[in-house]
């Protein structure tokens, strides 16, 4: 008798489900898949990549929070700033006055310097006073060594009147300033505040020219436009008499190329550009008359407070 075939297919062991846990239900069991771990925590991989997930955010979190620091930094930064501006434009006019009073003090000594670059501040702030009764803001006075002071602003009025008051205000009070170091000058007998008064007459006198960006030249919008070309004819002679003077040869470029952009405008004959140079004779005689009269009364300040030295400083030449 033949051995019967014995390799029959052994049947798969059954799998029964997990026990319940004490106390629980069935349906609560959890069921354990390949690899995991029957105490309920994750295989050290997933718990390294999970780490990792929540150093990544707690690291983004500290970028975010330290951008919002440094911008609550910057705006309380730029809101004090904005506080500051009033002193800010105050210590651009201090600190540029005095690197003046130190290059002027090198040729005049400190005390000339000194008087001088106050009556340059005086000169400019008649030009800002009359800046803001035109309704214009201006910005602090800025001295420039060797070349006197500027103030800037984006108008100088709506109208040649409004340009020739702003232009006229300067000399006038510039010319009252230095009248008054000349009347404490003789009065104290001192010929180094009488030397001051005449280069405050000079300076003021020599900004009369009737050419622009010179405060003679505002006028002359007022008065006739053509002056301008007087004006720069004059500082064209003064610069051939002093072929070494490199501060006329700088205002002769910079007057040609504000007398050349000035007069093209003008001439493009445009209703604004006809509006701005309206001005009625009255007006055009009452400008003439303290243009002139500037010049004459600046003409006899000079002449009288004309000195030869002073200090050990020769001002012959002058």
């Amino acid at each position: 008798m033949d051995n019967p075939d014995l390799s029959l297919p052994t049947p798969a062991p059954a799998v029964s489900a997990p026990a319940p846990l004490p106390g629980g239900y069935p349906s609560h069991a959890p069921l354990l898949g390949a690899g995991e771990n029957p105490f309920g925590e994750q295989p050290r991989r997933a718990r390294q990549g999970q780490g990792q997930r929540q150093g990544i955010r707690k690291r983004i979190g500290s970028a975010i929070a330290a951008v919002g620091a440094l911008l609550a930094k910057f705006g309380v930064a730029l809101k004090t700033l904005l506080v500051a501006l009033p002193n800010l434009k105050l210590l651009v006019t201090a600190g540029t006055a005095l690197v003046s009073v130190a290059a002027y003090s090198i040729f005049f000594g400190w005390w000339f310097a000194a008087g001088f670059v106050a009556l340059l501040f005086v000169h400019e702030m008649g030009h800002v006073i009359a800046l803001r009764r035109e309704g214009i803001k201006a910005s602090a006075p800025m001295f420039i060594p060797f070349m006197g002071a500027a103030i800037f602003t984006r108008s100088l009025g709506d109208n040649a009147l409004a340009e020739a008051r702003v232009g006229l205000a300067g000399p006038i009070l510039g010319s009252i300033g230095a009248a008054a170091v000349a009347v404490v000058g003789e009065l104290t007998g001192s010929s180094l505040l009488i030397a001051l008064a005449y280069f405050g007459f000079f300076i003021n006198l020599f900004n009369l020219l009737p050419v622009v960006p010179l405060d003679g030249g505002r006028a002359a919008a007022a008065m006739s436009p053509w002056m301008w070309f007087l004006g720069f004819g004059v500082l064209v002679a003064l610069a051939f008499l002093n072929p070494g003077n490199p501060i006329l040869l700088i205002i002769v470029i910079f007057a040609g190329f504000q007398t050349y952009h000035r007069w093209k405008q003008r001439k493009t004959g445009s209703l604004a550009q006809a509006a701005y140079y309206r001005v009625a004779p009255r007006h055009r005689l009452l400008v003439g008359a303290v243009y002139v009269g500037l010049i004459a009364l600046l003409v006899f300040g000079m002449s009288e407070t004309h000195i030869l030295s002073s200090g050990g400083h020769s001002f012959g030449s002058i």
